[in-house]
């Protein structure tokens, strides 16, 4: 581990957004502050990842369909569940209820999904990926969306003009759910966004940088 990650800027700024936003919508503080994206590629142990996260943390598991991924949602539902850590898979309901996973993340793509996951699995956390302005009537069913990405990133997002600090603000005051901010999100970028309304801070590379682990 290179540093402590409770005492780390990204999980500090990761906890005021959360109570900031939980001082406007209550329910907020049932989220986690931080979640942390696996990627198969740049983070191909997760759980050991998991394992050095701060207690009350997320993960968000995407295995994009390889054969791994049954194995790799339960190693990291076992470590999530010792960290008191919320677990969400990413597309892939099927794996959440076998593994007994906390929730669900969907790709922007598969948004119409939401409702009727909300009303097989009322219990769940659903949020949703989102690079646009906004979203449609599915915003009932979701618990927060993942507005990406904040600041220049790498993988799918590398092409993708970042939004800034003014353009994540403008979208945050136009949603009426919580967000996350993704995308080029580090311990130190993350200070410069504690008046956006974030509900908290998602992150791959910024959080095995923290971490230590990968």
């Amino acid at each position: 581990m290179t540093e402590d990650p409770e005492d780390n800027q990204l999980w500090q700024t990761a906890q005021a957004l959360n109570r900031a936003a939980a001082a406007v919508s209550p329910g907020v503080a049932s989220l986690p502050p931080l979640l942390f994206f696996t990627d198969p590629v740049r983070t191909p142990r997760p759980w050991e990842v998991a394992a050095r996260l701060p207690r009350g943390a997320g993960v968000v598991y995407r295995g994009f369909g390889r054969s791994e991924m049954a194995e790799e949602a339960r190693r990291l539902r076992q470590v999530t569940t010792d960290r008191d850590q919320r677990l969400l898979i990413g597309q892939d309901a099927e794996l959440a209820e076998v593994t007994r996973a906390d929730g669900v993340h969907l790709p922007e793509r598969d948004l119409q999904r939401a409702p009727d996951l909300r009303l097989l699995n009322s219990h769940w956390i659903l949020t949703a990926a989102l690079h646009g302005d906004d979203i449609g009537p599915e915003r009932a069913a979701l618990d927060a969306v993942i507005l990406s990405p904040v600041f220049r990133a790498g993988g799918p997002s590398a092409d993708r003009e970042p939004l800034g600090i003014a353009g994540v603000t403008r979208r945050v005051s136009r949603l009426s759910l919580p967000v996350y901010g993704l995308g080029g999100i580090t311990a130190e970028t993350a200070p410069v966004l504690a008046d956006t309304g974030l509900c908290g801070l998602a992150a791959i590379d910024g959080v095995v940088k923290v971490v230590g682990a990968g």
